[in-house]
């Protein structure tokens, strides 16, 4: 008996089972709020505004460092949490010595 019934509940589970949690889950994925065209405007705004805000985060910190020789970038937020490491401080594929830092005026 008990040979007969483990193998029919592994086959109803793998026929039955799986594809009722498959399209159950397709269901509902289909079912889930698309971004509209307001969402998708208003993202491509915020990336537009954190470009330009890191643009002249950079300029300023380019003026601070030609003013000041001592300045480095982040100094004071690594002073107050001494021994934390800063991933991405230096915002890679960013050549901080490059003519690519300059000023614009939008200030």
């Amino acid at each position: 008996m008990e040979d007969i019934i483990v193998p029919l509940i592994a086959i109803t589970s793998i026929f039955i089972g799986l594809p009722w949690v498959i399209f159950h889950y397709i269901t509902k994925w289909k079912q889930a709020p698309k971004i509209t065209d307001e969402d998708e405007r208003l993202l491509d705004e915020m990336y537009n505004l954190a470009r330009r805000l890191e643009d002249r985060l950079t300029t300023v910190e380019r003026i601070v460092a030609a003013d000041n020789p001592d300045f480095r970038v982040g100094f004071a937020a690594d002073t107050a949490r001494p021994g934390l490491d800063r991933p991405g401080m230096d915002r890679p594929g960013r050549d901080r010595t490059s003519d690519s830092y300059r000023l614009e005026g939008r200030m």
